[in-house]
């Protein structure tokens, strides 16, 4: 804002004993107030976007620390910083002889066990188990045969036509037989209730701890190829080529720098006016740089306690990779649009040590007069007026800094302002 200077000059000629008059001519004993030239403008009704503002540093939206699950040298690397891959592709690959070696040895132990199942599910234990219900059906047969024997015999024996022990001997051989098939049958059910059973738990048990061990040593092989998880950048790899690589420690980062966030905390008033989905921008801290359109995609529900404000991310597209994870930004932030706002210049604000607010009024006594005023929303170029003045009332913008409450003013325009002023 500019203010006009004034120098006065007092006649060199006057008169003994006369009272001071002035060069102009004017009345005796006077001093014509100055016209201090000022620049004006009008409080109008006018749409006044809403922005929430913060310093914010950058991340990637998404990013792997790839840690190994193995302790290994290694062996060849097929990345490096700043390479972009794919998730899959290969990064690393770690010593694995060893493991590899294992690997077969697991897959030998796995094939042996499934030549065990089908051995025992498909040959000894369905053979025994026809083998149990052969020998009930021969007892059972030898059983009717001799029970038909011995009974003949008894006939024969009342009739006087065999002796004694013929009879008893037959009455021997029943029981044996009897004996015979019921030890066949008593076989045959603990096939079925039992042992068989039992047996086929046994081999699958043996085939599953075989199939468990070659998952497990294929699986560590797998662990010593280390691979991307995701579509990114490789941004740092710490171990060189034959160094050990331990899960203590990461071996590579990768970023995805397609989408960053910046994370920012405001206070807890400001965060209350934003939600998810509200537009943004996100602008380097970098003099000349561009600004990028963002969009808040999370409002934290808790305060820090620590500084009691709220954290809000806001995310950005990064297509070509314009925006570096780690960097310091300015976040800008739509939280509403005031659509009849009554505004005026910035300029044209005035605040006292108190923190209070004014404005000159340019009244249509040609003077300026200090009216308080409440100001509230505020962006880079206007203030809302909430209390003070009306909409048309002329507020002084360039020139009421320092200007007492009532001094004569004189409106210029802009480019005359300018054209006073110069040397």
């Amino acid at each position: 804002m500019r203010q006009r200077a004034w120098t006065w000059v007092l006649c060199p000629a006057l008169a003994a004993g006369l009272a001071l008059a002035g060069c102009g001519g004017g009345e005796k004993g006077t001093t014509p107030a100055p016209l201090v030239e000022v620049q004006v403008a009008s409080a109008e009704l006018g749409a006044l976007p809403q922005w929430v503002r913060g310093q914010a540093v950058l991340y990637p939206v998404r990013q792997a620390i790839i840690t190994p699950k193995i302790s290994a040298p290694v062996s060849r690397f097929f990345v490096q910083r700043g390479d972009h891959v794919h998730a899959g592709e290969p990064l690393a690959t770690l010593e694995n002889h060893d493991l590899t070696a294992a690997a077969q040895q697991s897959q030998g132990q796995l094939e042996a066990a499934q030549a065990n199942y089908l051995t025992a599910t498909a040959g000894d234990i369905p053979a025994a188990l026809k083998t149990a219900q052969l020998n009930v059906a021969a007892a059972t047969k030898t059983l009717a045969n001799t029970q038909a024997i011995y009974t003949n015999d008894q006939n024969l024996f009342r009739q006087g036509a065999i002796p004694r022990r013929t009879l008893d001997q037959a009455g021997v051989d029943l029981t044996n037989a009897q004996n015979a098939a019921t030890l066949a049958q008593q076989h045959l059910e603990a096939l079925q209730n039992g042992g068989h059973a039992q047996a086929l738990k046994a081999a699958q048990g043996q085939l599953t701890a075989a199939q468990g061990q070659a998952a497990a040593a294929a699986a560590m092989v797998d662990y010593s190829r280390i691979v991307s998880p995701i579509d990114g950048v490789v941004t740092d790899r710490p171990v060189y080529p034959g160094e050990l690589a331990t899960p203590s420690s990461p071996l590579m980062t990768i970023m995805d720098l397609s989408q960053v966030v910046a994370r920012v905390a405001l206070p807890a008033s400001q965060a209350a006016l934003l939600k998810v989905g509200d537009a943004a921008t996100i602008t380097p801290t970098a003099a000349g740089a561009a600004s990028f359109p963002a969009r808040v995609t999370i409002v934290s529900p808790a305060t820090d306690p620590g500084s009691t404000t709220v954290e809000v991310w806001v995310e950005a597209g990064n297509p070509k990779e314009a925006l570096r994870p780690g960097t310091t930004v300015q976040v800008a932030i739509l939280a509403r649009t005031l659509a009849q706002a009554l505004l005026v210049p910035n300029d044209a604000i005035l605040t006292d040590a108190g923190g209070a607010a004014s404005v000159m009024v340019a009244g249509s006594d040609g003077k300026a007069h200090q009216t308080a005023v409440e100001v509230g929303v505020t962006d880079a170029t206007q203030t809302q007026i909430l209390k003070g003045i009306t909409p048309g009332t002329r507020v002084v913008t360039v020139g009421a800094y320092g200007l007492p409450d009532g001094s004569q003013i004189k409106i210029v325009p802009a480019a005359a302002a300018d054209a006073s002023t110069a040397p």
